[in-house]
């Protein structure tokens, strides 16, 4: 079982991290590959304790997931530099959790439609006027590769969580001596 070796940013409480891979928008999928580890961003829904993504139904992640299954899903967002007059002790406000489980692709249809109905209401909400169907999920085809969507299932055999909650001096992107980022 894995542990958070720093027991002071060690975070256990279940609701944070909950809500925390409910609210973010990517992960990283850490995938044994072929000669390296393969680590892919993906954009995903936290649903009835799991974690979807989906993607074309051919290429690299499906090809290495079925050759191997276990996987790690990373999910990080960094609030900002914490300064100290002593280089040494400055720091990052940040929060992490750490999935390890077991990556399969969702075969079910009524499971994937509702699935890749959680992606869209997450990421488009409010933009499309009706739900998706089961039919429009079997009938799609890329125009990539001709294959239907796929949509891969984690679910976790454990979950840790790491955070710094301390008030950045710097919030994320900037830093001292150096004008804060802004759009254009």
């Amino acid at each position: 079982m894995e542990h958070v070796s720093y027991k002071a940013r060690d975070c256990r409480d279940p609701e944070k991290i909950e809500q925390f891979l409910s609210e973010s928008r990517v992960g990283i999928v850490g995938i044994a590959g072929d000669e390296y580890p393969y680590a892919v961003p993906v954009n995903y829904v936290w649903y009835e304790g799991a974690v979807y993504f989906h993607g074309m139904g051919s290429g690299k992640k499906l090809r290495l997931l079925a050759d191997n299954p276990s996987v790690t899903f990373t999910v990080y967002r960094e609030n900002g530099t914490i300064s100290d007059s002593v280089p040494c002790k400055a720091d990052t406000s940040y929060m992490s959790v750490m999935l390890f489980g077991k990556a399969e692709k969702v075969t079910d249809i009524n499971e994937a439609t509702g699935v890749l109905q959680k992606i869209l209401d997450k990421f488009t909400p409010g933009f499309y006027k009706q739900g998706i169907s089961g039919k429009m999920v079997e009938g799609y085809r890329s125009a990539m590769d001709g294959n239907a969507v796929a949509v891969v299932r984690i679910t976790p055999v454990h979950i840790t969580g790491k955070e710094n909650d301390a008030v950045p001096d710097f919030p994320a992107g900037q830093g001292h001596g150096h004008p804060p980022v802004t759009g254009t």
